[in-house]
């Protein structure tokens, strides 16, 4: 796996990722707001064609936009993340789908939700985004087109618009060709 804007401090153990999201990052292209950022933290791996990528997330939200969660990167101007975002004060489940620009889309979590799990599988055109809210069933978040014979990096990512940034733990991280 390798580092997209290296966090200032991030500690990898078995089974779990430590990152601390720096202040200031973001992923987003022009849509409502007008400006493009591409400094979020994100730690990928290589794939060429399809792929499995699980893993679950606690993290130390607190700030407008703390984010947290999977991405899947073609290159700066098309990618897809998914996961926790801290908006209007409460955790929501945030996918951001980018072809040029970026559309977002937000649905409820339940307000004592700990822990987040996801499950995103690449098969042909298709990327398939899942997510589990604690101990809840596994549901679907998205279907989103994603350029078949396009490669493309796999992996969390954080990213703390607004604030001082927080830390996110990611558990249970895998990452597998298919």
């Amino acid at each position: 796996m390798q580092w997209l804007n290296e966090p200032a401090s991030w500690s990898e153990d078995p089974g779990v990722l430590r990152v601390k999201a720096d202040p200031g990052t973001d992923f987003w292209r022009t849509t409502g707001y007008g400006y493009v950022r591409d400094n979020g933290h994100f730690y990928g791996d290589l794939a060429a064609g399809e792929f499995d990528l699980s893993m679950r997330l606690v993290g130390d939200y607190g700030a407008q936009y703390d984010q947290a969660g999977a991405m899947v990167r073609l290159d700066e101007r098309n990618w897809v993340k998914t996961g926790v975002e801290f908006f209007e004060g409460r955790l929501r489940l945030s996918t951001v789908v980018t072809f040029e620009n970026s559309s977002w889309v937000m649905a409820e979590l339940a307000p004592s939700t700990q822990e987040l799990a996801l499950s995103l599988k690449r098969r042909g055109d298709a990327l398939e985004v899942h997510y589990r809210a604690d101990n809840g069933p596994l549901e679907l978040a998205a279907l989103v087109y994603l350029t078949p014979d396009a490669s493309a990096l796999a992996g969390p990512m954080c990213a703390a618009p607004e604030g001082d940034g927080f830390e996110v733990n990611f558990f249970d991280l895998a990452f597998a060709a298919v």
